[in-house]
């Protein structure tokens, strides 16, 4: 499992463009940058909508205050889904959703959730870190996945500041 001083994994994640779908890295992402990222067990799911997503969106401005370049969203689906997903939170550019298709770097973080039992398959943890030249600089990972407390974007912030 990802911790504080790992490099992320290098699998590709994948966004849709207006030319296409690009694949993108968090390695080449974040070189010479610092990254919020986030990762949600599901696009459209209850918490990931309500609470999770909602508020990165509201804690943006802080987020980059505190010297963060760039927020991400991963999630284990496809890069259309994230695509409608970001409309349809209303996300425009201020915040990347990658989509990680296969599972390839959820599987390669060792973060991947088993839902299967309730229909959802393989999934990925609810977890906030912080990522600056591919590094984990601070890792999050929420207990209960119907939650977003301990992977919020506050608690994030806290970390970032301690």
């Amino acid at each position: 499992m990802l911790k504080k001083g790992d490099q992320v994994p290098n699998a590709a994640l994948q966004n849709l463009t207006e030319d296409g779908p690009v694949n993108i890295t968090l390695q080449a992402l974040s070189a010479g940058r610092t990254l919020a990222i986030f990762a949600v067990p599901g696009a459209f799911t209850p918490t990931c909508s309500q609470n999770h997503l909602p508020g990165f969106l509201a804690h943006e401005s802080a987020l980059k205050s505190a010297g963060i370049d760039e927020v991400v969203c991963i999630c284990v689906t496809d890069f259309f889904v994230m695509d409608a997903w970001g409309r349809d939170q209303g996300v425009g550019a201020r915040i990347t959703l990658l989509a990680d298709g296969n599972g390839d770097f959820t599987k390669a973080a060792d973060m991947e959730l088993d839902l299967s039992a309730i229909g959802l398959g393989t999934r990925s943890k609810r977890y906030a870190m912080t990522v600056r030249d591919g590094m984990v600089q601070n890792i999050l990972i929420e207990k209960d996945v119907t939650l977003a407390e301990m992977s919020g974007a506050p608690a994030l912030l806290s970390a970032i500041a301690a």
